[in-house]
C-alpha cells in the first residue's frame, strides 16, 4: 500500500470556493470536529456510567445485584441499538439527521436522569440516541480518506484516543458533582456536555464528508455485493463474535471493578499532613487517561515495527491486546487472592496496574477492530456494519451484568478468572483468524 492524497471524498467537504481542506497534523480538519463531537458525547455517557451504579445503590437503595443486572442491560441496550440506528442512517434519515437526532435524545434522557422516577425512560432515551448517534459519526471519519490510505487506522486510533478525553473528564466532573453535591448535578452536567458536542457538529458541517444519500428501498434490499464484499461480510460477523469475549471482562471496569474500588480498595493517600480519601469515581478516569497518554508511543511503535496494514496484520495486533488484558484479570485475580488472606482493603496499586493493561489491551483491540469494520464495509451498508461492530459491546456488556450479579456468591478469584479465560480465548481466535487469511489479503 501507498499514502495517496486527499482527494475525492475529503475533497468535496471543502466549503465551496476554498478547495480541499487544509491538513491538520496530516489529517483533514473534519477528523478534528468529528472528534470533539465524539468527545462530548463520551463525557456525558461515562458521566452518567460512573455515577449509575452508585446512584442505584446508595441512593435509591436498589440491592447490589439488581443495580449491576440493571447496569448491564443498560450498557447492553445502548450498544445494541447502534445496528438499527446503523440501518435507518443508511436506509431513511442519512448520517447528518441521524447523528442530530441521537444526540439529542441522549441530552434529553441525561436531563431526565435528575428526576428519580424517570430512571428508566430516561435510560431507554440514551440507549436509543447512542445508537442513532455513533455508527454515522464513526463512518464520516472514515469517509475523510480516500481506499488505501494508510492514515486511516491512524485517524480511527487517534480519533479513540481523543474521544477518552471525554471519559477522562465525566469522572472529575460529573462524579464529583453526584457525591459530593447531589447525584441530579452530576446527571444534568452530563446533559449540559452532549449539548455542547451537538453546538460543535452543526457548527463543523462544511468540513465533513457529504452526504452519499438515501437508497431506494429496493437497492437496499437487494444490494449488488461482491464475492469480496460478502467474504467481507462473514470476516467482520467473525470479529464481533469474538471481540464479546474480550468485552465479557473489559465491561467489568465500571461495574464489579467500581465495587471494588469502593470496598475492597484503600483509597486513602496523605499530603502534606493530611489524610485524603479519592472519591470512588475518580477511579473510572484512570483508563481515559492512559488512553490518551499511551496512544502516541504505541502509534509511533507500530508505524516503525508494523508497515503491513492488512487485515491479517491488524487482527494479529487485535489478538495480541486480548493477550495482555487477559494480564489484567490476572493482576486481580493477586489483589482478590490477598484482601481473602488479610481481610482488609488492598493497596491502590493493584486496581492501577489492572487499569493499565487492560488500556494496554484495549487500545490494540477496539480501535483496530473499529478501523477493520471501516475498511471492510461495503459503502452502501457502511452505517449498518459500524451499528453490527457494537453488537460485541452489546452482548459483552449483557453476558458481564449477568456475570456481575453473582458478585460476592462466588469466590472473587473465581470471577476474575473467568474474565481472563475469556480473554484468553479471543485471543486464541483472532491469532489463528490472522493466520489464515495472510494468504488471501497478500494478494
Amino acid at each position: 500500500m501507498r499514502n495517496t492524497p486527499l482527494t475525492s471524498s475529503a475533497a468535496r467537504a471543502a466549503p465551496p470556493g476554498r478547495g480541499a481542506p487544509r491538513s491538520l497534523f496530516g489529517h483533514p480538519p473534519g477528523l478534528t470536529s468529528l472528534f470533539l463531537t465524539q468527545m462530548w458525547a463520551e463525557f456525558s455517557y461515562f458521566g452518567l456510567q460512573a455515577l449509575l451504579v452508585y446512584y442505584m445503590t446508595r441512593h435509591l437503595h436498589f440491592p447490589q445485584a439488581q443495580s449491576s443486572l440493571i447496569y448491564g442491560l443498560y450498557g447492553a441496550a445502548a450498544f445494541f441499538s447502534p445496528f438499527f440506528g446503523g440501518i435507518i442512517a443508511d436506509r431513511w434519515l442519512g448520517r447528518t439527521r441521524s447523528v442530530v437526532i441521537g444526540g439529542v435524545l441522549m441530552m434529553a434522557g441525561h436531563f431526565l436522569m435528575a428526576f428519580e422516577d424517570m430512571l428508566f425512560p430516561a435510560l431507554g432515551l440514551v440507549a436509543i440516541g447512542n445508537g442513532l448517534f455513533i455508527p454515522p459519526l464513526a463512518v464520516q471519519v472514515g469517509s475523510l480518506y480516500d481506499e488505501g490510505d494508510l492514515r486511516r487506522p491512524q485517524a480511527f486510533s487517534a480519533y479513540y484516543m481523543g474521544i477518552n478525553l471525554g471519559g477522562l473528564l465525566a469522572p472529575f466532573v460529573c462524579g464529583t458533582l453526584g457525591e459530593l453535591y447531589g447525584w441530579h448535578w452530576g446527571f444534568s452536567a452530563a446533559g449540559i456536555g452532549m449539548a455542547v458536542g451537538l453546538a460543535i457538529y452543526l457548527a463543523s458541517l462544511r468540513f465533513l464528508p457529504p452526504e452519499p444519500g438515501i437508497h431506494h428501498r429496493n437497492r437496499i434490499q437487494s444490494p449488488s455485493l461482491s464475492g469480496d464484499d460478502w467474504r467481507n461480510l462473514r470476516l467482520i460477523l467473525a470479529i464481533v463474535l469474538v471481540v464479546v469475549l474480550f468485552r465479557i471482562g473489559y465491561e467489568q471496569s465500571g461495574n464489579v471493578i467500581a465495587l471494588w474500588v469502593a470496598d475492597q480498595t484503600d483509597r486513602h493517600v496523605v499530603i502534606g499532613g493530611w489524610q485524603f480519601e479519592i472519591p470512588a469515581t475518580w477511579f473510572q478516569a484512570i483508563n481515559p487517561l492512559l488512553i490518551i497518554l499511551l496512544t502516541p508511543p504505541l502509534i509511533r511503535f507500530w508505524r516503525r515495527h508494523d508497515r503491513d496494514g492488512s487485515p491479517a496484520a491488524l487482527l494479529r495486533r487485535m489478538s495480541i491486546g486480548c493477550a495482555v488484558a487477559a494480564m489484567a484479570m490476572l493482576v486481580m485475580m493477586g489483589a482478590a487472592a490477598l484482601h481473602a488472606s488479610t481481610g482488609q482493603p488492598v493497596s491502590a496499586g493493584w486496581v492501577l496496574a489492572y487499569f493499565l493493561f487492560l488500556t494496554v489491551g484495549e487500545l490494540l483491540t477496539l480501535p483496530v477492530g473499529l478501523s477493520l469494520i471501516g475498511t471492510l464495509s461495503p459503502v452502501r451498508i457502511a452505517a449498518m456494519l459500524m451499528g453490527a461492530w457494537y453488537i460485541a459491546k452489546f452482548l459483552g456488556s449483557l453476558l458481564a451484568g449477568i456475570m456481575g450479579s453473582y458478585w460476592g456468591q462466588i469466590p472473587a478469584t473465581i470471577f476474575f478468572a473467568v474474565g481472563m479465560v475469556s480473554s484468553l480465548t479471543a485471543f486464541t481466535i483472532l491469532l489463528a483468524m490472522s493466520r489464515s487469511g495472510r494468504s488471501r489479503f497478500a494478494a
